[in-house]
């Protein structure tokens, strides 16, 4: 059972394996061809022994993004952590910086997805923000400044994607400077990924080159 707990996909066994595995699993879902991983009675008892996800997915908590379904992953492949606006807080930090030091995962993914409202909510005008409590507040602060060099687009969606993006940028450059997701990605240990999630098609666009992730 130990030996059970303790073992990884066999086909992730690097970060670009990991990668491979996520836009796999997503081609699967999008195109309604998903396995729904599941264990059986033997396999579930031991995950009681440990955990080894290949990825961590700082995703954000929105009901509509089911992160295991859109990634077609099963019981222990992704370590997820969830906050609106998929912002880099010391929780949400403390949380991916424990995946990298003990579970030794392969792969972060800041992932935001369409019509986010946590996004939408960073561009309120100032007295409409001041209006929420203190605490949603200062995760909307965290947001705020991933926006302020959006470029002028007339299309209400393709400004709202772009303001989507620009947060994914500038949570994942965040998440890098960190001491310990830094020495990670610098020693091949992991790669920081982006990606974007489209509610409507099951879509998600990949973020993976250091270009597409510039804020």
């Amino acid at each position: 059972m130990q030996d059970i707990a303790s073992l990884k996909p066999a086909h992730v066994n690097s970060p670009e394996q990991a990668i491979r595995a996520l836009k796999d699993g997503n081609a699967r879902f999008f195109s309604n061809q998903a396995s729904r991983p599941e264990l059986g009675a033997n396999e579930r008892r031991a995950q009681i022994m440990g955990q080894t996800p290949f990825a961590v997915i700082l995703a954000c908590s929105d009901s509509r993004v089911p992160v295991e379904l859109v990634f077609d992953q099963g019981f222990g492949d992704l370590f997820v952590v969830r906050v609106a606006g998929n912002v880099v807080g010391e929780s949400g930090l403390g949380t991916i910086e424990y995946a990298v030091r003990h579970l030794a995962v392969q792969l972060i993914v800041v992932m935001g997805h369409e019509g986010c409202g946590a996004v939408q909510s960073a561009l309120l005008p100032e007295s409409d923000i001041l209006n929420e409590p203190p605490a949603l507040q200062k995760l909307i602060r965290r947001i705020q400044p991933s926006l302020e060099h959006l470029p002028a687009i007339r299309d209400r969606k393709a400004r709202m994607r772009e303001a989507v993006l620009n947060n994914v940028r500038h949570q994942a450059a965040h998440l890098r400077a960190q001491d310990v997701v830094r020495a990670a990605e610098e020693s091949g240990q992991i790669r920081v990924i982006g990606g974007y999630y489209e509610i409507g098609s099951g879509a998600v666009d990949f973020l993976t080159e250091d270009e597409d992730l510039l804020p």
